[in-house]
């Protein structure tokens, strides 16, 4: 059940990023010619489906967990310097709309996102109580009288529903805070002056942060949004995962974080069988991540993908001319190469990391 699982969640993700390809290009006047979930590999596959409607080949390969394409008419990966003057042709098209159908696919899955955030509010979250679990030996929390099983419910004049937002007051304090909690039948307020200290950032580099010492009890409460909750919390939510991808891009290609932790297609289908066994909310969040990560690691300026085609179209569209076509094949040559190169590190670090 979860191996089936796994393949609709990929051909889900997949499906969204080139229908949001495929309905700009429709808008734009340009003609589909074909639209593939997975891959024919240089036509070594058959496609376990196949249909045409007005115009356009919708398939569906074995492959559907390795992506999918749009192929619009003019555009030929192989000949990237390929040209067709028809006016329904994608190589027709002006720089400006040609990068507004290139960002159709990673726009589609970054609201996909927002839609499965908004779903997932609407179902009601859980999160981490804001309920002391445990008072670090001579901290700060241990001298001001804080005990463990009190409940903070203040911090300043900001109300507290949940332990994550407690450490997002202390650790942006620049001056002593105030904490209300709740001891049995009692409401107490402390004064506290957090002091820094060595904690772990989601990429598990060391950093300094202000802390007073304390860490939450394993109690999972519901959370209940609005109507204008819900969408406050797939706003921040997915504004949360896309800063989330785009940091961790830049800390593995400067070095932050080791390559090791580059997972590939089996360490995303573990990922999604885990969250399909928690739950539908888990999996939805699963999935909701995943669909970020698809639409931003799509616009990194690497040709092949996405961010490398919109790449030489602001130089067309800057410069009033396109690139040669010896450059367009040297940087098609390197894109390749890079995305080889990822996909071998990604499964070798998951041979490494489930064999």
């Amino acid at each position: 059940m979860s191996t089936i699982v796994v393949l609709l969640v990929f051909m889900f993700l997949v499906f969204f990023h080139e229908l949001g390809h495929f309905v700009i290009a429709k808008k734009m006047g340009v003609t589909v010619e074909k639209f593939s979930i997975g891959f024919g590999m240089f036509g070594l596959l058959k496609p376990i489906f196949s249909t045409n409607y007005k115009g356009t080949n919708y398939v569906l390969y074995p492959t559907l967990f390795l992506g999918g394409y749009v192929k619009m008419k003019g555009q030929i990966d192989e000949k990237p310097a390929f040209e067709d003057d028809s006016p329904d042709s994608y190589t027709a098209k002006k720089p400006w709309q040609r990068i507004a159908i290139l960002l159709g696919g990673p726009v589609a899955n970054i609201l996909l996102a927002f839609f499965l955030y908004l779903v997932i509010a609407f179902m009601g979250t859980k999160a981490i109580s804001p309920t002391i679990g445990k008072i670090v030996e001579n901290s700060v929390a241990s001298k001001a009288g804080l005990l463990v099983d009190d409940k903070i419910i203040k911090i300043n004049n900001t109300k507290i529903q949940k332990w994550a937002d407690i450490g997002e007051i202390i650790t942006n304090s620049d001056k002593a805070i105030k904490i209300y909690v709740n001891r049995g039948q009692d409401i107490r307020s402390f004064v506290l002056n957090p002091k820094l200290g060595i904690s772990e950032n989601k990429f598990k580099e060391k950093i300094q942060k202000r802390m007073i010492g304390i860490a939450p009890k394993p109690i999972l409460i519901d959370i209940n949004h609005s109507f204008f909750g819900a969408f406050k919390y797939a706003i921040n939510s997915t504004t949360e995962a896309c800063s989330l991808i785009f940091v961790g891009v830049g800390k593995l290609i400067f070095g932050s974080v080791d390559s090791s932790e580059v997972g590939g297609v089996i360490t995303i289908a573990s990922i999604i069988s885990d969250a399909s066994k928690a739950g539908l909310v888990a999996l939805f969040s699963i999935a909701a991540l995943i669909s970020v990560n698809l639409g931003i690691l799509n616009l990194l300026p690497i040709p092949i993908l996405d961010g490398g085609h919109i790449m030489f179209n602001i130089f067309e569209w800057i410069s009033g001319k396109k690139p040669s076509e010896n450059a367009l094949n040297i940087f098609a040559s390197i894109g390749l190469v890079v995305l080889l190169s990822l996909m071998i590190l990604g499964l070798f670090n998951d041979i490494n990391r489930f064999f």
